[in-house]
């Protein structure tokens, strides 16, 4: 019996061993993704976005590729907060790369969300566009796509029944319209818009 005991006790560091270099590097990643993400959310309430963009992209990278509703919800709040720190054509090409990637299995939330963060930077993108004095040809189809990315965030937050959020992306949608047809010497005239 004596012996049995002290064969079990010796097999207990061995199990720990073997947890620790199989399931327990899982969730050693897990835990530095979440380290990363509180690190990220921090930054963005103090406005710090650029940091707040490197701790995204180290959690992005921390998480194993099988997470990929998480990746993406992390890769949409890192292209919003590149939008806040000079870096939108980053997270516009970003965003436009993270829509083709969708796929049957996507969640319709996830992909409303796509959708609505890609139509604020095509209309960002069209606004500047539009100051650099780039011809219609090129910027129209930008702020069309805005337009139909809007609708169509729009419908799946009203199927949802937020009535809210409906509301904001409606007015969204309004504003990219406005941006089409506005005057050039009527746009140089407006502040830059906020987020």
């Amino acid at each position: 019996m004596r012996k049995l005991f002290i064969f079990i006790w010796l097999l207990i560091p061995l199990g720990a061993t073997a947890y620790h270099f199989g399931p327990g590097q899982q969730n050693l990643k897990f835990d530095q993704a979440t380290q990363h993400i509180d690190l990220a959310e921090k930054h963005l309430t103090n406005k710090e976005f650029a940091e707040a963009v490197v701790e995204f992209d180290e959690a992005i990278s921390s998480l194993p590729n099988e997470d990929v509703s998480t990746i993406t919800k992390l890769r949409i709040e890192k292209a919003k907060a590149q939008m806040q720190c000079s870096q939108l054509p980053e997270a516009y090409k970003n965003l436009e790369s993270m829509l083709s990637e969708i796929n049957a299995d996507t969640n319709p939330k996830l992909i409303a969300e796509i959708k609505s963060t890609l139509a604020n930077a095509q209309y960002y993108i069209t606004w500047l566009m539009r100051l650099e004095g780039h011809s219609r040809e090129i910027w129209e189809p930008v702020i069309e796509s805005s337009r139909q990315n809007y609708y169509a965030a729009s419908e799946f937050v009203k199927g949802e029944g937020n009535q809210k959020l409906n509301n904001e992306l409606l007015q969204n949608l309004e504003a990219s319209i406005k941006l089409a047809r506005m005057d050039l010497d009527e746009l140089q005239g407006l502040p830059l818009p906020n987020q």
